[in-house]
């Protein structure tokens, strides 16, 4: 059963889309998951908008389990709202983009956009998709300065791999790896393999090639595999989760972990150690010369083309694109600016302190989000399971591909 809620500026409550009054027959309606629309900043711009503006907006929040195939049905009846949330992911390619809704090449608010948010919301021939109005991050490798004071931050993977032993010779275990539960650290290792190489992720994505013949995949699974047992994540990674990654870092027990910054803010408690004494560099998991960040994942504003207040859905667009009307909602927000003109948002000195790094090495998010049939969950199941000594490197990528193709061959994927 589809689950609605008032969020902001509109009530809906009932069982079906089709025939809802909502706030009037001129509102705008505007569709996203239920979790997704209770973020702070976007009620904000709902009620700044209508506040501000006089006009009225109808909220269809829908469970997030089942907002895809909600969706999917609405499409094939010609309901979709005149405003669509979605993440710039595999699953976005079930909607027939080109045919459903507008590019917005041309809009005037596309210069303010930051690079980064730009290439996220952009599909390969260069058109531009939806409006990221989200929080970002930076996901990289965050240490603790004090405990490498002396060592310096590598530069390279033969670096990174050094700096693991010498942290290990003064008894720190060098990398918090919380293997119990917690599932995104392969995909930033498997980000610049195809990120850098869109033809070898088109090839992936109509199952051409596979894991098994990328080099790459290869050196990043042998090299996690190698890490687990030369003791760079310690003896207890396979029991360590998500609540445990703090503990770790703020007494300094570990000295590294792969993860985003925003989570200093939500999720870090201080020890021994606060987030003063934390920096960031990129990771290295034997993918990419010279490391890797992650860019943020960013919820997109998409405009229906076949709607009949197309013009209202881009207005709206325009009216969170200005800077007075974003900086509104995004103030006290810690988030990475999606905007250039962003001055009310909170960014980390951790990586504002790194942003010549990560000019030169950031990633759009590509594994989690691009690869069709990717699940974290699965690839971190037969990760576990060589972690745990019960298959090969080898075993453990036909395992990566076979889940990615049953996956993919589910969605109805061509070539699948």
């Amino acid at each position: 059963m589809r689950k609605f809620f008032p969020i902001g500026c509109a009530l809906l409550v009932a069982l079906a889309l089709s025939g809802c009054g909502g706030t009037g027959e001129d509102a705008l309606t505007l569709m996203g998951k239920s979790s997704d629309l209770q973020k702070p900043y976007m009620r904000e711009i709902f009620d700044h908008f209508k506040e501000t503006t006089g006009k009225d907006l109808d909220i269809l929040a829908i469970e997030d389990a089942e907002y895809e195939t909600t969706a999917l049905d609405l499409l094939q009846k010609g309901e979709l709202p005149d405003i669509f949330l979605h993440f710039h992911n595999a699953d976005l390619n079930r909607f027939d983009v080109a045919e459903n809704f507008c590019y917005l090449n041309d809009e005037a608010w596309v210069n303010d956009l930051t690079d980064s948010a730009k290439a996220y919301c952009t599909d390969a021939d260069g058109n531009l998709l939806g409006l990221p109005f989200w929080e970002s991050s930076v996901s990289g490798c965050y240490y603790n300065t004090k405990l490498l004071k002396g060592l310096g931050a590598p530069a390279t993977q033969e670096d990174f791999d050094g700096l693991c032993n010498a942290l290990l010779r003064k008894g720190i275990t060098p990398i918090c790896w919380p293997a119990d539960g917690c599932s995104w650290m392969a995909q930033f290792g498997l980000d610049p393999i195809f990120a850098d190489d869109p033809a070898l992720l088109q090839s992936l994505n109509r199952n051409e090639i596979t894991y098994a013949e990328i080099p790459a995949v290869t050196n990043m699974v042998q090299w996690i595999a190698d890490a687990a047992d030369q003791g760079w994540f310690g003896d207890d990674f396979l029991k360590t989760g998500w609540d445990d990654i703090s503990p770790a870092l703020s007494s300094g027990k570990a000295a590294m972990t792969f993860i985003w910054d925003t989570w200093f803010y939500t999720d870090f408690k201080p020890g021994n150690y606060t987030v003063d004494d934390f920096a960031l560099m990129p990771v290295f998991m034997n993918t990419t010369p010279g490391g890797t960040y992650e860019g943020g994942n960013l919820n997109m504003m998409m405009v229906n083309k076949k709607s009949d207040k197309k013009d209202l859905a881009l207005e709206f667009l325009s009216f969170c694109a200005t800077p007075e009307n974003y900086n509104v909602a995004f103030s006290g927000i810690s988030t990475v600016s999606v905007f250039k003109g962003q001055t009310t948002n909170i960014q980390s000195a951790m990586v504002t302190n790194a942003m010549q790094s990560i000019a030169a090495h950031e990633r759009v998010s590509t594994a989690s989000t691009k690869i069709i049939g990717y699940s974290a969950e699965n690839t971190v199941a037969a990760l576990n399971r060589l972690l745990r000594k019960n298959i090969s490197v080898a075993q453990c990528i036909a395992s990566m591909d076979s889940d990615r193709i049953n996956a993919a061959a589910s969605l109805g994927t061509p070539g699948f």
